[in-house]
């Protein structure tokens, strides 16, 4: 149930906020907060930052959790919990975003300076704007509007302002579950980590996630005369075209996937021989596999290894098979769970569209959330600009998404 006068005084509120989330927008793009591993500081200037703005906005209780690390000059990456109290404190209603950005790539793409914000036919550019921005500044105004209304929700709220999510969470939410334990059983968590444009997407599961890395070795010799070699190249396109084999054997649909089968897709290619004229005795192609929650991960492992001994024998080479990634699917979050129902009813009252609880290939940070038991929901309205040059986030998404945010934070 929702109070619909309550609601719409949060959502008045939030529209009279535009100008100073574009503001913050604009503020936090300026502070990059890269991951030391990938040529930057880390977070730490940017969580300071955020803690000060929190603290000034009239949140009562801010903690920082800080995951050491050795390669920040920090000597740390921080991660940011606040929480706003709610009328009933036996659970907590949760958005959880991250601090972090990725490099901003080849400059010459970009049509401006890609830390220093521009605003253009309702959209803010720069990096970091929609990846994680878009919905860090609305969890913030959907609780900046509860405080300036004097309104107490149902439960208390949660922001929980993460590092290190763009290389791997260990020292992000990871660090902060196994170190804290903010987190309990029936608290609704929200991972605005994946979206669709009109917002109707809620992702509730994904698909294991299997890389692997083949190398296949023969024997090198001039190409004039290849009865003299072995052709790794020769046979390790063979085996690409065998490894299409892996949609026949798993061939299970699931129709809250999309796509609703699982996928086994050579991609990188390394180099083998500079030369035409000289047949080479190593190649190395990788397989990119999203499978099923259905299927065992070591079904598929065993599955490519009796494919690769067929190959061996046929032309006489070895091949070497190594997991460079390996993520068993985490357990999915119930359709009808607490933090699906109200995320539909918000999408419903702001956006007027029927949301849906769907299942993806790739992954999110929500599933460390689901392996430590919490069922969590991956929810935006987004572009889907993340990584790109002149990443954009859409002005009118932020506001709206504050708006689903306040929504579900008044709920009974």
């Amino acid at each position: 149930m929702i109070d619909d006068k309550l609601f719409s005084k949060l959502a008045k509120r939030i529209e009279s906020f535009r100008d100073e989330m574009v503001d913050l927008q604009t503020r936090l793009c300026a502070i990059p907060a890269i991951a030391p591993s990938s040529g930057g500081e880390g977070e730490a200037k940017k969580a300071e930052f955020l803690e000060n703005y929190l603290k000034q906005s009239g949140f009562p209780e801010i903690k920082v959790i800080k995951a050491p690390d050795l390669e920040a000059p920090a000597g740390y990456r921080p991660n940011l919990i606040a929480v706003y109290p709610g009328k009933n404190s036996s659970k907590t209603i949760w958005v959880m975003t991250h601090m972090d950005v990725v490099p901003p790539g080849d400059l010459a793409l970009w049509r401006g300076n890609p830390f220093k914000a521009w605003v253009e036919k309702g959209r803010i550019y720069g990096r970091g704007v929609e990846d994680n921005q878009q919905d860090m500044v609305a969890s913030i105004f959907a609780v900046k509007a509860l405080i300036a209304e004097n309104i107490k929700p149902a439960y208390n709220v949660g922001l929980a302002l993460v590092a290190d999510e763009e290389t791997g969470s260990k020292l992000g939410i990871e660090y902060v579950l196994n170190n804290s334990e903010f987190f309990r059983k029936d608290d609704l968590i929200i991972v605005p980590d994946a979206g669709n444009a009109n917002g109707t997407m809620i992702e509730v599961a994904e698909k294991s996630i299997l890389w692997m890395k083949i190398r296949t070795l023969g024997k090198q010799a001039h190409a004039s005369t290849p009865e003299k070699g072995i052709n790794s190249f020769k046979a390790a396109s063979f085996l690409v075209t065998e490894l299409q084999q892996l949609y026949k054997i798993f061939n299970k649909k699931d129709k809250l996937f999309s796509p609703p089968i699982s996928t086994f897709e050579p991609t990188k290619k390394e180099a083998n021989v500079p030369n035409i004229n000289t047949i080479p005795a190593e190649d190395i192609f990788y397989l990119d596999c999203r499978i099923l929650p259905a299927y065992p991960v070591e079904e598929v492992e065993k599955a490519i290894a009796k494919i690769a001994k067929v190959v061996e024998k046929k032309f006489k080479v070895k091949i070497e098979i190594q997991a460079v990634q390996k993520a068993p699917a985490a357990p999915p979050t119930s359709t009808k769970a607490p933090v699906i129902q109200a995320l539909k009813r918000a999408v419903k009252d702001v956006y007027h569209k029927q949301a849906k609880p769907v299942g993806i290939g790739g992954g999110t940070v929500a599933a460390l959330f689901r392996r430590a038991g919490f069922p969590a929901a991956c929810w935006s309205k987004l572009e889907e600009t993340a990584h790109m040059p002149n990443e954009y986030c859409i002005i009118d998404n932020m506001v709206g998404d504050a708006k689903v945010f306040a929504h579900v934070f008044i709920q009974e």
